[in-house]
């Protein structure tokens, strides 16, 4: 130990180079966390989502983009993003409002509110997972068919556009596989519910349009070359009425654009048709139905003017019921919702079945989180109080918690540069591996003390010997965990791997080098 305190000052500044790797890579850690400039000194709210088909998307707004001002208001928060709105599309005269991004300004003209989606600016880069953010996740596997690698990817491809459709933007969707070699699709939605989450993948969502056992169309690119949505001049909700039996129902319509061979099949069927004569008009003999997972769910009215007639532009109709009108309105939305995206992505090529399906509450996240953030700190506390009663010194007790602290700091930057969501797993990952790290640093520790008759750089030598065995050790053990429980271990296994890495490489030598300056 010193003599002085100059003498330990000098010791102090005194850096080698494993002191400045650390440095330098907790520094780096603190870019990936926080950004620079750092996210928390920005205003505005963040755009998540925009209706690809939408007013707002050919007006210019993108998922990404910052909004810091609506028409000269400043926008902080998502509250003030919807009191600036508030009352502005009332009427049926569009409105002229000035929104002012991060880059740029757009000007928004239109009656309806911009289909788009917004958040407060998150503070950090750490990305939480299902556990903290609160959401639904479904285990899911196909029925009846093993899939290749390339399958799986086609797939999860297909998933994933058709969620995309629905504007769900914070998704994760994996190939998960468990120790028996069984493969599975993860995929997790924040803000779902369960109900969501099954009714978005449970389903094939085949579509076909026939007419008697002749199908004229089916739902994807072959067959469909557009659908009108988000455009009240040829999408949206007709009317609303009551029905005998007191509830009520809505009924919808939109446009479909056909390829040129669907249409070309479509006149090729209606020129065999007659023409029948009714009270609404003149129509051909049999109607185009409507199928959805081989359930009719429309059967619509074919005008005697399609007859033999190759047209591109079909409309579709349907209705929704419920109890009161807005139960009915809801309905109808939903299901017209449904029918538009199966006829932009097709049918799944797969019929999917799940597994498990899970919901975690964002309340009961935010618990989880502020349950985690006092435990962290009660463990900090208790370590440092012990190892203070072990050595009866504060000089080593601080520096194993700022060691601590260093490897829980680049470790959340790493998760944050490879944008891996921090889940519970995670969480409990990262803190087997800060428990681990202490271990380690009372071996240095200990072999730093003892065996007077070696030197202090040859005692700390033989303790790195006993930290590789057991790292060593850790990982082998670790790796099983990637496939146990059909990866949902996953996180668990690579968040302490990644950790302990840590340790091994850039915080235990620096930990040694402070220990032979105190010691020196």
């Amino acid at each position: 130990m010193p003599k002085n305190p100059e003498d330990f000052y000098e010791m102090k500044i005194k850096l080698t180079w494993k002191l400045w790797l650390l440095i330098i890579i907790l520094v780096l850690s603190l870019l990936s966390i926080f950004g620079f400039p750092p996210s928390f000194f920005q205003k505005g709210v963040l755009i998540t989502s925009v209706e690809s088909n939408s007013t707002a998307f050919e007006q210019g707004f993108r998922q990404g983009q910052i909004i810091t001002q609506i028409g000269g208001v400043k926008i902080n928060k998502v509250i003030d993003f919807s009191r600036a709105l508030e009352g502005k599309f009332n009427s049926d005269k569009n409105e002229k409002i000035i929104f002012t991004t991060k880059d740029s300004e757009i000007i928004y003209f239109s009656k309806n509110v911009p289909e788009i989606t917004v958040s407060n600016i998150k503070k950090t880069n750490i990305k939480t997972g299902l556990d903290l953010s609160g959401g639904a996740r479904a285990l899911v596997e196909v029925e009846g068919v093993k899939l290749s690698a390339t399958e799986t990817s086609d797939l999860i491809a297909v998933i994933n556009n058709r969620l995309n459709i629905y504007g769900i933007s914070d998704m994760k969707i994996l190939p998960v596989s468990d120790l028996s070699g069984n493969h599975f699709i993860l995929i997790e939605i924040a803000g779902a519910t369960p109900k969501d989450l099954e009714d978005l993948i449970s389903k094939q969502g085949k579509f076909e349009a026939k007419i008697v056992n002749e199908t004229v169309f089916i739902g994807g690119e072959r067959d469909i070359a557009s659908v009108c949505r988000n455009d009240a001049t040829c999408s949206g909700i007709e009317s609303c009425n009551k029905a005998q039996d007191g509830s009520s129902f809505c009924t919808f319509r939109f446009v479909v654009y056909l390829s040129q061979q669907a249409a070309e099949r479509h006149a090729e069927i209606t020129k065999k048709l007659d023409v029948n004569s009714t009270q609404q008009g003149n129509y051909l003999s049999q109607k185009l139905d409507l199928f959805l997972d081989d359930k009719l769910v429309d059967s619509l009215l074919i005008s005697e003017d399609l007859k033999g007639i190759v047209t591109t532009q079909i409309q579709i109709s349907g209705s929704g019921i419920g109890e009161t009108q807005e139960d009915a309105y809801n309905s109808a939305a939903e299901s017209m919702h449904k029918l538009q995206t199966v006829l932009i992505t097709g049918s799944l090529p797969y019929k999917l079945k799940i597994n498990k399906l899970d919901t975690i509450s964002p309340v009961l996240g935010k618990d989880f989180l502020r349950s985690i953030l006092f435990a962290g700190i009660a463990a900090f506390s208790v370590v440092l109080i012990i190892i203070f009663l072990k050595y009866k010194k504060i000089k080593p007790s601080l520096a194993i918690i700022f060691t601590m602290t260093c490897e829980l700091i680049i470790t959340l930057g790493i998760a944050s540069f490879i944008n891996w969501n921090i889940d519970l797993p995670s969480i409990a990952g990262i803190l087997a591996s800060i428990g681990t790290g202490v271990d380690d640093q009372i071996v240095i520790l200990d072999e730093a003390k003892h065996s007077p008759s070696l030197s202090l750089k040859q005692r700390i030598k033989r303790a790195f010997t006993i930290i590789l065995g057991a790292y060593f050790t850790v990982l082998v053990s670790l790796l099983p965990l990637m496939w146990a429980g059909a990866g949902l271990l996953k996180g668990f296994a690579i968040t302490t791997i990644i950790g302990i890495t840590i340790g091994v490489l850039i915080t235990r030598p620096a930990f040694a080098d402070i220990i032979n300056n105190i010691e020196d």
